[in-house]
């Protein structure tokens, strides 16, 4: 049966996948830089005699044939970079790189896809048709590293019908996993403002035009768009967190730079609050006598789980794991770059249980003090080969 056969397989992996966790969290790699994860990918690979590419410069595609005759593809993803944050744990295994880690799991996803890949490579008599492994850089940083591997031919040649990605989540008890079918997680903007006005002496507003009070007021009234222009059914995110006004005490500034970002889950919507915003922010600094430059890097689109493809894996979860250990996800207005997969191809994307109190285990990704349970890895690896086989028809 292979389900035995591929547990058997994870169980004898996991202490190497342990080890190449503890090797990629103590050496991390900020985005579009990951050039000693990918020869770290690509030594496994080779050693198991998987044949890869290149793509996307730092970018590994692996792909293994099973030996039954079918034409079915299905690809599976890991992203490989870290984050510009200090880590804060004290453990062997801790950042060497001063101000870079391994805080949002990327590590895990990697390590993870190569037991996924050495336990499939293992079981090729005993499947039929073609697994593409993809290990790709630069998931934290615009333009994404998704974009520019399917812009590089990631998905064709062979052209997968499906692709599979995990993502480790604190607030899952570590040995679950989370599966959520359709509209998941949403797009993403980052918004780039400059209101310039007339600085001057602070005792004498009269004589200048002040772009903190036009500032002020922008951030304000741009909440509008979401409180009173967005259909209250459907999720909208405007949050600023950085606003420069390099002013003093008694100093009006010449300028005051405001960024932010904008999240949703519907592209009509979202084209029309770039509109609305640009316009409300631009004409509020005019009348006030200023001036404002309203800059929207758009970002990734939002991340769509196809709902048979999804339905399937979560089916194969139930199987592999057992019911009990399988939880329904909510909408995440957080964002991720797999979103573009899933605008070009089916896709599933669930998430790993990796929060364990008495381990310390809770702290949200992207914080100083993230970390998993390292049981999590006893079933990341065998699941996702699992599910793999299964979508195969196998």
């Amino acid at each position: 049966m292979i389900k035995n056969k591929i547990q058997e397989l994870a169980a004898n992996i996991y202490n190497d996948v342990v080890g190449f966790r503890h090797h990629l969290h103590a050496n991390p790699e900020l985005s579009f830089k990951e050039f000693e994860t990918s020869l770290f990918v690509k030594d496994k690979l080779t050693k198991w005699g998987i044949e890869f590419t290149s793509c996307a410069n730092t970018g590994v595609v692996g792909l293994i044939k099973g030996n039954k005759p079918s034409d079915q593809i299905i690809a599976l993803r890991a992203d490989m970079d870290a984050l510009p944050i200090h880590e804060a744990n004290d453990k062997p295994y801790k950042s060497k790189n001063h101000g870079v880690m391994h805080a949002c799991g990327h590590d895990v996803h990697t390590s993870s896809l190569l037991g996924t890949a050495y336990i499939l490579n293992q079981l090729k008599d005993e499947f039929g048709g073609t697994i593409k492994l993809i290990f790709q850089p630069a998931e934290e940083l615009l333009p994404g590293g998704a974009s520019i591997m399917i812009k590089e031919g990631v998905l064709e040649n062979p052209k997968p019908q499906a692709i599979v990605g995990q993502h480790v989540m604190p607030m899952i008890e570590s040995g679950k996993v989370g599966f959520r079918s359709g509209v998941y997680m949403a797009s993403t903007d980052e918004l780039y403002v400059t209101v310039t006005g007339k600085g001057g002496h602070g005792a004498q507003p009269h004589q200048n035009i002040d772009p903190v009070v036009i500032a002020s007021h922008i951030i304000i009234a741009l909440q509008q768009i979401v409180s009173r222009n967005a259909d209250p059914r459907l999720p909208s995110v405007l949050s600023f967190g950085k606003v420069i006004a390099n002013g003093a005490t008694n100093i009006i500034p010449n300028e005051v730079k405001i960024e932010g970002t904008f999240r949703t889950l519907d592209e009509e919507w979202r084209a029309e609050a770039h509109k609305r915003m640009k316009k409300m922010a631009e004409g509020m600094a005019e009348s006030m006598g200023g001036s404002c430059d309203f800059d929207i890097h758009k970002g990734y689109p939002f991340l769509i789980n196809e709902e048979k493809l999804t339905g399937n894996a979560r089916q194969f979860a139930e199987d592999f794991l057992g019911k009990d250990k399988i939880v329904d996800l909510d909408i995440w207005m957080a964002a991720e770059d797999f979103a573009f997969y899933s605008q070009v191809t089916d896709a599933c994307f669930y998430r790993l249980g990796t929060g364990n109190a008495e381990k310390d285990t809770m702290h949200s990704v992207h914080t100083p003090k993230f970390d998993i349970d390292e049981d999590a890895l006893k079933i990341s690896t065998g699941l996702m080969a699992y599910i793999a086989v299964k979508q195969l028809g196998n």
